[in-house]
């Protein structure tokens, strides 16, 4: 009888810069199953004092910080985090928070093996300066009725990167960008993101088998 290849796991590393909600997102799907296909390895952060490494050392996850402000120059920052995922031996990039960015090159050749989350639907409120707050804020000054995330690949145009898979979420007339932010991520950036990985990472599985 022809025994069945098994395919190890896509090694995973998430970028954060801050608190890392979506980060936890991921580390619960994993716990819970839902995740299957790949594995997370590693939790770089562009800032030291990012909660988000405290959420990985409690879940025995490998960290590894890279400030952008340490390093004289793009191509040097990079160089540092080419050498981390190089050690873990990464396949997959997941960028969850991640507020530095990465250059035209380093995403080349990374072609379609990172991906972003942004809370909104893309190409609405997207783009370069539309991160955190400042997309709600935008989404509420412009009077949509609908928002909600996208998680898409990323390239070297800022969110300009293939959509992999999107959700909605109704804005209510008594939304502040605060409360608004916190529906988002609860309704679609913390479900979305972990479907993504795990769409991404079996597609990846079966390429390589």
């Amino acid at each position: 009888m022809k025994q069945k290849k098994v395919t190890s796991p896509v090694r995973i590393a998430v970028f954060v810069s801050g608190g890392g909600t979506n980060l936890q997102a991921l580390i619960d799907a994993q716990k819970e199953g839902k995740i299957r296909s790949g594995r997370i390895c590693l939790v770089l952060s562009s800032s030291k004092a990012a909660y988000a490494l405290t959420r990985a050392n409690e879940n025995e996850i490998p960290t590894a910080v890279a400030d952008r402000k340490s390093f004289s120059n793009q191509e040097d920052f990079e160089a540092a985090i080419r050498a981390e995922l190089e050690k873990h031996n990464i396949e997959l990039i997941v960028l969850a928070g991640f507020l530095s960015i990465l250059s035209p090159s380093f995403t080349r050749d990374w072609d379609r093996r990172i991906i972003n989350v942004h809370p909104s639907l893309i190409p609405s409120f997207c783009g370069k300066g539309f991160y955190g707050l400042r997309v709600h804020e935008a989404a509420l000054a412009y009077g949509v009725k609908v928002t909600g995330a996208t998680v898409h690949f990323v390239n070297e145009i800022p969110d300009g990167g293939e959509i992999i898979l999107q959700k909605s979420v109704a804005i209510h007339k008594s939304d502040t960008p605060e409360s608004l932010q916190r529906r988002v991520m609860e309704q679609a950036e913390w479900k979305l993101l972990p479907r993504a990985v795990e769409l991404v990472s079996q597609t990846m599985r079966t390429q390589n088998t």
